[in-house]
């Protein structure tokens, strides 16, 4: 796959988060950063369908470009929409007096984020409103430099959060020349700086 295609994957992966299930678009991460293409490409087409998940005629472009069957039927199969929908989360700096303590996963993210080639690190709780694919959690944004490659970051950071303490928080990975989602921009708006390099 080279540096365009890759490009365009971490970009409809941008524009699905808050829309697929975190585990889902994780998986589909990892398994692109990995190279498992066909693999990534089935869970991405898939998962859509399965979930209802519309995509615009932008979108549809986009997979189109990279998909091993751009004419197959599970790329036929992905609803269309008219436009994005909504958010389905919305965000802010604190957590209800119950959510569990953020301070480990800051510290370890923190510590890694120079590994990752990180810039800055922000986390924000996220509340789930009608049609919401997952439940309240924080969330973490990672601001990366330019040209990091965003899945492989993605799985790396995943992988250290599990590793270190058995958590699983959801995360999105933007490098600087990357454009931002609604979702993305929502969660840094709301954000508490944790890190800056």
């Amino acid at each position: 796959m080279d540096a365009k295609t890759y490009a365009e994957v971490a970009d409809v992966c941008r524009r699905l988060a808050g829309r697929l299930p975190d585990d889902v678009l994780g998986t589909v991460r990892e398994h692109y950063a990995a190279g498992e293409f066909d693999l990534a490409d089935a869970a991405l087409l898939l998962s859509l369908a399965l979930h209802g998940v519309g995509i615009t005629s932008e979108e549809r472009a986009l997979l189109r470009a990279f998909v091993g069957e751009p004419d197959g039927c599970d790329l036929a199969d992905v609803p269309a929409v008219a436009e994005v929908p909504p958010l389905s989360y919305r965000f802010s700096v604190d957590g209800p007096p119950d959510a569990p303590h953020p301070a480990p996963a800051d510290a370890l993210l923190s510590a890694d984020a120079p590994r990752r080639h990180g810039r800055s690190l922000h986390r924000a709780w996220r509340t789930p409103l009608d049609g919401a694919p997952d439940a309240a959690a924080w969330t973490y944004v990672l601001l990366v430099a330019e040209g990091e490659d965003e899945p492989s970051t993605y799985s790396g950071v995943l992988s250290t959060l599990w590793v270190a303490l058995g958590q699983r928080w959801p995360v999105e990975v933007i490098a600087a020349d990357s454009p931002r989602t609604p979702y993305q921009e929502a969660a840094l708006a709301a954000a508490q700086p944790i890190w800056r390099a």
